[in-house]
């Protein structure tokens, strides 16, 4: 993504340590919760590899079709799941926009897409469903928190606080790779 490297790999960190987290929750008893943890470590790690600022390292020119066709792939599977669970809308949107990111970023590679001109409208509807979803589960997961504490002793996968708080990480991850767009 374009921008300062300082908050490049900031965001790198960000989207690993939150993509190493949901490898972690798909060892769950709760098969839901894996599949879901499994698509959330994939988003992750493709934000985080996206994210890697271009002063260290410029992709080759494959690599932009190579995300859009993995996150195309990945956003067809969360369509398909997302008969049986609403939450699968979400990840539906998050592979969109890396869809999206990476077909803008093979169309135009190391220069600013939207010059004078302002926001794209699609980068904007993104921007604006992400900040959303970051401002909501932010809310949510303020009473989670205080009441964590006396939750028991549940397995890494099966903590729904950490959970919310990975989802979190990615939504503020989405908005900062959206604004560099």
């Amino acid at each position: 993504m374009h921008g300062p490297a300082s908050p490049g790999w900031l965001l790198v960190a960000l989207c690993a340590a939150t993509g190493a987290y949901c490898l972690l929750r798909m060892r769950s008893s709760v098969e839901e919760q894996r599949r879901a943890a499994g698509g959330e470590a994939l988003m992750g790690f493709g934000m985080a590899a996206m994210a890697v600022p271009t002063t260290v390292f410029t992709p080759p020119a494959w690599a932009w079709p190579l995300y859009a066709a993995v996150f195309g792939a990945a956003a067809l599977r969360a369509l398909w799941s997302a008969r049986s669970s609403p939450h699968h809308l979400h990840h539906l949107m998050g592979t969109a926009a890396m869809v999206y990111m990476a077909v803008v970023m093979a169309a135009s590679p190391g220069a600013h897409h939207h010059g004078g001109a302002g926001v794209p409208p699609l980068t904007g509807v993104l921007l604006l469903y992400f900040t959303g979803y970051v401002l909501l589960s932010g809310a949510r997961l303020v009473p989670v928190a205080a009441t964590a504490a006396g939750a028991g002793t549940a397995g890494w996968g099966d903590r729904p606080e950490l959970a919310r708080a990975c989802r979190l990480s990615m939504g503020i991850g989405m908005v900062a790779m959206l604004l560099t767009l």
